[in-house]
């Protein structure tokens, strides 16, 4: 009983020390009263109830700039180099990679990091992960059926496909590049090339856009399969009536999104309160409802089947350190093969 009262006080003191920090944390960032938020999220799916429901909880203002991770990198990184750091908080699946390369992450790990496990946290310390994307094929419901659409890599050779699917291809995961590093993961080297080589003869439509522009290109029925997108766009789609659906294929591409704060941010504190939001059960209800798969695996999804299980359906887990050393010899591998 005496060790157990011990053990409760050192428990209760641990608690009471957790609360202060995070008041001061609090504090520190309502002097600062603002943050600069750089994102790669949706706006209207995500970030504007993300910026109400912190500004609701703290009274601090949220700033955003929405880009793609290639944009928001070269936007910090530009703003750095003029002496104007803008930027205090970013997210994204390679944004993390690109700052920290050029020394522009400050390495922090917030508190609420610890109770989602080390798979979603950078192990160097500089990003903590906030949701989970799943890249698989997309399809248009009415130009294929149910049932009938390739539910295999090998299916996806199929001569009745030819001229039928689209892909982007931006030097991203959710494009043309992260389709083949997931093919070479699953298939190694020498076969895998000999897939892809056999991909190119069904003359895939490339398109400069987005993985979602590319999957609405499809709901238009402009083509009947896009490869390498969300799985949950599809869902949010259909649930708006659209004619959308996604293949569990196996294996998917797993990638996180992160988030972290810019070195030498000019509201460190709010941006620190902003990152601990995201990925505290509160923040991770706001990405559940947007549609988003949370990292947190409590709060769930708009469907449950959109996370892997490893079982029915599989996927291949690619950190933002590891495509951002791969993205340079697979985006070589679609010019020499696909172009």
């Amino acid at each position: 009983m005496r060790r157990f009262a011990c053990a409760s006080l050192f428990a209760l003191s641990l608690s009471t020390s957790a609360l202060a920090a995070d008041q001061a944390l609090i504090d520190a960032a309502r002097k600062e009263g603002e943050v600069n938020w750089y994102t790669s999220q949706i706006v209207n799916q995500f970030v504007i109830p993300a910026k109400d429901a912190f500004e609701k909880k703290y009274g601090l203002k949220v700033n955003y700039i929405r880009g793609d991770a290639s944009d928001l990198v070269l936007r910090i990184t530009n703003e750095a180099r003029a002496g104007k750091v803008q930027a205090d908080a970013y997210d994204g699946t390679a944004t993390s990679a690109g700052l920290k390369k050029e020394g522009l992450a400050l390495k922090w790990t917030p508190a609420e990091a610890a109770r989602l496990g080390k798979d979603y946290n950078d192990p160097d310390g500089f990003w903590v992960g906030t949701n989970l994307y799943v890249l698989t094929p997309g399809f248009n419901t009415q130009l294929v059926k149910k049932g009938t659409e390739p539910r295999t890599l090998q299916d996806l050779l199929d001569p009745k496909w030819k001229g039928k699917m689209a892909w982007a291809t931006t030097p991203n995961s959710s494009a043309a590049a992260g389709f083949i590093g997931l093919v070479l993961a699953e298939m190694g080297e020498e076969k895998g090339t000999a897939y892809l080589r056999d991909l190119a003869k069904q003359n895939i439509a490339s398109m400069s856009v987005a993985a979602r522009q590319v999957l609405d290109q499809v709901i238009a029925g402009e083509y009947s399969i896009a490869l390498q997108i969300f799985n949950h766009h599809t869902i949010i789609s259909a649930q708006q009536g659209a004619p959308s659906d996604w293949i569990p294929m196996n294996p998917a591409m797993g990638v996180l999104s992160v988030a972290g704060v810019t070195k030498d941010a000019p509201h460190p504190n709010a941006a620190k309160l902003l990152v601990d939001f995201l990925i505290s059960p509160e923040g991770q209800q706001v990405y559940g409802k947007a549609g988003y798969i949370p990292v947190d695996p409590n709060v769930p999804a708009i469907d449950d089947k959109l996370r892997p299980d490893g079982k029915n359906f599989r996927a291949i887990f690619f950190t933002p350190e590891a495509i951002d050393a791969a993205m340079p010899k697979w985006t070589k591998i679609y010019n020499d093969i696909f172009r």
